[in-house]
């Protein structure tokens, strides 16, 4: 029985006909090495940048369905577009977008989270030798409604349907030649690594590294897929692996670090300091599908009996944010609510940490040697993030990846857009 490959193909490698052309030949070659291929590809170059940008223009507030509906049409073109490449050189290919490939989502807009895959038609096609070409980034709910899955949602599409077909591996393609220790454009000598546990990068995707959706390495974690991030350009390169914390040897205690410049800080001023306050804002919160990351309650003040909760947010909610919690004041009898998108989160991540002290210390060391002010702190057993202003987070990238001597030797080369990191 043939082996199953995922390949996913992200917006800069499919974003003309030239380099759509050079996806049909990686995609080719991995048909000729005797495997079953499924590719899923994103929406070509900044497409999905231009859409938004147009319901912008039309409303301050579109509505969920309508963006899924708007923002589903890109990867349609991408999908339609290398099946018709592949189909020219003489192989056989079949184009879904998510509902015919079967791939259900809860029933909430722009950020779903997938529930099942329907994988029989797509094992159809497959036992029939085609090269299946998957829309990512769409689901469908039970009852037909189109849903996306959050920006960078193209990866969680691939793994999840290796984890359900129980592929042999999840190629992600992307205009870089792997993971690297922190971004090369603020870190020319960026390390490359040649492999990553899955919990470290799930720490640096969530950290605003942007090599791969956070979801997608939970998925791969979950199911075990094997996962490896590779160059659309550089094809004898086999990027880095992403696999088990417990399959590697751990040299250094800090992987790589990694700057967030798309959070914002708000801060609920004035709550009266008694019970159930805090679960009266965040479950309010998640009603509306904002999620909080880092979150911080000041000791209550003695005079008034009322404390500031902060808390950060991906900048892209703050208006429903405000919205939400403007509605909450009465409720709360709180003060008044400040909101600062002048932020970034810098991050250190790294599986040896768990057991060396003194990392901590030399982070907070290396700020404050810098000038640079901390704001907030959260941290994990292999993380630490810091808030920090957003004019200070490249110069904090910069001097935390020579504290804990990261650097390689050679400049990275970097293609195309990278996303932040």
């Amino acid at each position: 029985m043939r082996r199953i490959i995922v390949q996913k193909f992200g917006g800069t490698s499919v974003a003309d006909t030239e380099k759509i052309k050079n996806v049909a030949k990686i995609v080719i070659k991995e048909k000729n090495n005797g495997n079953n291929v499924v590719v899923v590809v994103s929406a070509m170059g900044h497409t999905t940048d231009h859409l938004v940008k147009m319901a912008k223009e039309l409303s301050k507030t579109p509505s969920g369905r309508e963006m899924d509906m708007l923002l589903s049409t890109g990867e349609g073109i991408s999908i339609a577009l290398l099946t018709m490449a592949i189909q020219a050189q003489g192989y056989d290919a079949v184009s879904f977008n998510a509902t015919q490939a079967g791939i259900y989502t809860e029933n909430v807009h722009t950020k779903a989270r997938i529930l099942k895959i329907n994988t029989e038609k797509l094992q159809h096609n497959l036992n029939e030798g085609k090269i299946i070409v998957v829309a990512g980034f769409q689901g469908v709910t039970e009852d037909g409604e189109i849903t996306t899955l959050g920006r960078g949602g193209s990866d969680t599409s691939a793994v999840a349907l290796a984890a359900a077909l129980n592929a042999e591996r999840c190629d992600i393609y992307t205009d870089v030649e792997g993971v690297y220790t922190t971004d090369p454009r603020v870190v020319p000598k960026a390390s490359k690594l040649k492999e990553i546990s899955y919990e470290e990068m799930l720490e640096l995707a969530h950290a605003g590294a942007g090599v791969l959706h956070p979801r997608s390495v939970e998925t791969a974690k979950l199911n075990n897929v094997a996962l490896r991030v590779r160059s659309s350009f550089k094809t004898d390169d086999m990027g880095t692996l992403i696999l088990g914390v417990d399959k590697m040897e751990i040299d250094k205690p800090v992987t790589g670090v990694a700057a967030d410049l798309t959070q914002a800080r708000i801060v609920v001023c004035d709550v009266p300091d008694v019970p159930g306050q805090a679960a009266k804002i965040f479950s309010k919160l998640a009603q509306e599908n904002i999620s909080v990351d880092m979150i911080i309650q000041s000791y209550a003040r003695k005079v008034s009996n009322t404390n500031d909760i902060a808390f950060t947010i991906d900048s892209a909610d703050i208006d429903k944010t405000e919205e939400t919690l403007n509605k909450l004041k009465e409720t709360l009898h709180c003060g008044e609510i400040q909101i600062n998108s002048d932020i970034a989160k810098v991050s250190i991540v790294g599986a040896g940490m768990i057991d060396r002290p003194g990392i901590a210390s030399a982070m907070f060391e290396t700020l404050a040697r810098l000038g640079v002010n901390i704001k907030m702190i959260s941290t994990s057993e292999i993380k630490i993030s810091c808030l920090v202003d957003k004019t200070d987070a490249n110069k904090a990238v910069q001097a935390l990846h020579d504290e804990f001597e990261l650097a390689s030797d050679v400049i990275a080369d970097v293609k195309g857009d990278l996303p932040p990191q």
